[in-house]
């Protein structure tokens, strides 16, 4: 019998998953909680058996279809050396697993196999560029440290400024005091909170921001340009490895686009693909290059 395709892309929001056939053609798709491995192993290694257990439901395919399955998964935080080798112990039913970076397998997906960049702007960042041997990759270090550009450290920069005009150090604007509203106009609550925050829990008062830089917010707009800054100063070192083929990806890269300098936004393709179009088309490879 013919091999399938499992491809799974963990981010630091959600995990997708994708099933197919060894011609591509799609038996299923699934999507569930965040697997970000670094910062939460153990909950994104559980997050990504439920989106493979429904995988294999929706596509009606019995436990042993696993055995002649090509998985190849793209985490977020695999990059890190201790994580990559503690995921040597996580051994899914599969014929063969497959383990990259999120931001490889959307390297992949974005340019179709061929060398090019991409920047990940999502809850997290990260960027890579495939020179058509090996990848090279920029960022990724996590929020704390690294991350720039991203929805966690934007959400993160804006509630900062919303306890500063909640306490009159700064002027307020209807964005900080929207903010604050969430946290019933409590620093208190607001530290409560964010002692248990995850990156996901920061990057979600992000579509507030630029709603709110849209509608010229002066906070708002400070807020998306430090973004665009910060992704700028990312991107011109994969756009010299990359011979100027970079696409942006993420739930952050579209409405970004519109707050990039000209120069840079003209140098950007659209992604050919996705990350699981990325992972489908190395499992492809794998499974090509494996004794039959």
């Amino acid at each position: 019998m013919q091999s399938l395709m499992l491809g799974i892309d963990g981010g630091g929001t959600h995990c997708r998953g994708r099933l197919t056939d060894s011609a591509g053609r799609v038996l299923a798709e699934a999507k569930g909680g965040p697997a970000n491995v670094w910062s939460q192993f153990d909950a994104a290694l559980a997050a990504i058996e439920q989106v493979i257990d429904e995988l294999f439901i929706q596509a009606d395919l019995s436990a042993e279809a696993r055995d002649r399955t090509v998985m190849v998964a793209g985490l977020a935080g695999a990059n890190v050396a201790s994580v990559h080798a503690r995921l040597a112990s996580w051994q899914p039913r599969c014929q063969a697993r497959y383990l990259f970076t999120d931001v490889e397998i959307a390297c992949a997906g974005a340019h179709a196999g061929a060398p090019g960049a991409v920047f990940i702007i999502g809850t997290g960042s990260q960027g890579a560029a495939w020179d058509g041997a090996q990848f090279t990759l920029l960022g990724g270090w996590g929020f704390a440290l690294s991350d720039a550009g991203s929805g966690a450290v934007l959400g993160q920069r804006a509630l900062r400024l919303a306890l500063l005009a909640h306490e009159a150090i700064i002027p307020a604007s209807p964005l900080t005091q929207h903010i604050m509203a969430g946290y019933q106009n409590s620093p208190e609550q607001m530290l409560i909170w964010s002692k248990q925050a995850t990156p996901a829990d920061w990057g979600r008062v992000v579509p507030d921001i630029f709603a709110a830089a849209q509608q010229g917010d002066l906070h708002g707009c400070a807020l998306v340009q430090q973004s665009a800054a910060d992704i700028v100063q990312m991107v011109q070192p994969l756009l010299a490895r990359s011979h100027g083929k970079l696409a942006l990806m993420g739930g952050l890269a579209d409405p970004i686009q519109a707050w990039l300098p000209a120069d840079i936004a003209a140098l950007l393709v659209s992604p050919q693909g996705d990350a699981l179009s990325g992972a489908i088309r190395l499992a492809q490879q794998f499974s090509l290059k494996r004794p039959a």
